[in-house]
């Protein structure tokens, strides 16, 4: 399939936009573009990007508008995105979506194709906050939907579980609406363009990616890939 355009996937902490996106990213044959992934890129190969925000990144600052918009344009450059590319958790602000609008019309690709991942705060709560993972092989469990047989330890390997920091209740409160007041507002900009669609994102992992492939005409997501 020639993709020939850009998919931006937007939505709130723990709705699912990694897994799909890198999904989506595999069945079409573009790449899945993360700018945390490319920051880190930037840095291992030691370009001069990556020498600019090295220090940002040792100090935990994020990286101004003028840096990610200039990584962005330099990756979308490269060969391997000339049929397109799927961006993940990105734009974050409205300047962003505004200024990577102008740099998908400058390279061809016109406007991209939105998909909001739409899920209830409590459910959203529930799927984080339940979270916890293997101390030693990485499984990850929810204590709601997916518990372990013994409270606490790993079915595979006895392993401790344990429970990242920014997924306890009170931080990914905090989160949720940290993302209402910065990239919430970027659906109703992508709406008034008449580039958005709406997906149930509290649907099982292969049920989205179905729901995704017929909005992108990608395929019917069967194989369980998207």
């Amino acid at each position: 399939m020639v993709l020939k355009q850009a998919l931006i996937f937007l939505g709130p902490p723990g709705a699912g936009k990694g897994t799909q996106s890198k999904r989506m990213a595999e069945r079409c044959g573009v790449p899945h573009l993360s700018t945390g992934d490319m920051f880190r890129d930037a840095v291992s190969r030691g370009t001069e990007l990556g020498r600019r925000v090295k220090p940002m990144m040792e100090r935990g600052e994020l990286a101004p508008d003028d840096v990610v918009m200039q990584m962005v344009e330099e990756r979308l450059a490269e060969s391997d995105c000339a049929r397109g590319a799927v961006f993940d958790g990105f734009p974050r602000t409205l300047p962003q979506a505004e200024r990577l609008g102008k740099i998908l019309e400058s390279k061809g690709f016109g406007k991209p194709l939105v998909v909001d991942f739409c899920i209830a705060p409590e459910t959203l709560l529930r799927r984080i906050a339940g979270r916890w993972t293997c101390s030693v092989g990485g499984e990850i469990y929810n204590i709601y939907e997916a518990p372990p047989k013994i409270a606490g330890i790993c079915d595979f390997d006895g392993g401790t579980l344990v429970q990242r920091a920014d997924d306890r209740a009170e931080v990914v409160k905090e989160r949720l609406a940290a993302y209402q007041r910065q990239t919430r507002p970027l659906a109703d900009y992508y709406r008034r363009l008449g580039v958005l669609e709406e997906i149930d994102a509290s649907a099982s992992v292969d049920n989205v990616s179905r729901a995704l492939a017929k909005i992108v005409n990608c395929g019917d997501g069967s194989d369980g890939r998207l």
